[in-house]
């Protein structure tokens, strides 16, 4: 079977431009992180209740379907798992469900700046999907390009069909105008880092995601 789509375009939580955040004393935030966050941006149990949502979603539209779940690492691992156990849920208890399967692949794009130099690791294992629905799970899409690279990369292993679903789309004039299938929120053109989200690979202890301060974005500059 082929997975189908439903909706003509994805819905998603739109954070406006001035949106400040919330404080971080309303929240817990790790100790070693507290001068380097301006404010909360997207609270922990808000993400987890878009991803529910989007779980839901994608079962409506892809049950009785066999897909293999794709995460992109390293960002992605965390809305990976909880997705995944939303999915699993609802498989457990609603009359449609999806069977899956769960693969890993690795893209090297930036370190402190989005560029379009895209490496993916490991890209042999890609023949693996020749043939096979693919659910491509991803953090957060900024200008696009990173994903059309991964897009048109795969596209040559011939597999059945591919959908995108990401925990978060950022509004930029950078974007190469690429939309996923699936949106959790559309966010600003800030830093934001928290929830698997990293910069230099720190923040990604961080619950909630959070905009980055100029104190974080120095002291963790390499």
């Amino acid at each position: 079977m082929m997975m189908r789509m439903r909706r003509s375009m994805a819905s998603f939580l739109q954070i406006p431009d001035d949106d400040k955040g919330y404080d971080l004393n309303l929240f817990c935030v790790p100790k070693h992180y507290e001068e380097d966050l301006e404010s909360v941006l997207i609270p922990h149990g808000l993400i987890m209740d878009r991803t529910e949502c989007l779980a839901r979603n994608i079962v409506e539209d892809m049950g009785g379907c066999p897909v293999v779940a794709l995460c992109v690492l390293k960002g992605a691992y965390k809305f990976f798992a909880d997705l995944l156990d939303y999915i699993k849920a609802l498989n457990q208890n609603s009359d449609q469900s999806v069977p899956l399967t769960v693969d890993f692949i690795t893209l090297k794009s930036y370190r402190n700046e989005s560029t379009a130099d895209v490496k993916v690791v490991g890209e042999e294992e890609l023949s693996a999907l020749t043939g096979k629905n693919v659910l491509i799970v991803e953090d957060i899409v900024e200008t696009g390009r990173t994903m059309e690279t991964l897009l048109s990369l795969l596209n040559k292993y011939n597999p059945k069909a591919v959908k995108v679903v990401s925990l978060l789309v950022k509004r930029t004039p950078r974007s190469c105008g690429y939309r996923p299938d699936y949106i959790g929120f559309e966010v600003p053109d800030k830093f934001l880092v928290g929830y698997a989200l990293d910069y230099n690979e720190h923040f990604r202890d961080l619950n909630h995601v959070c905009i980055l301060n100029e104190n974080g974005k120095e002291k963790y500059k390499k």
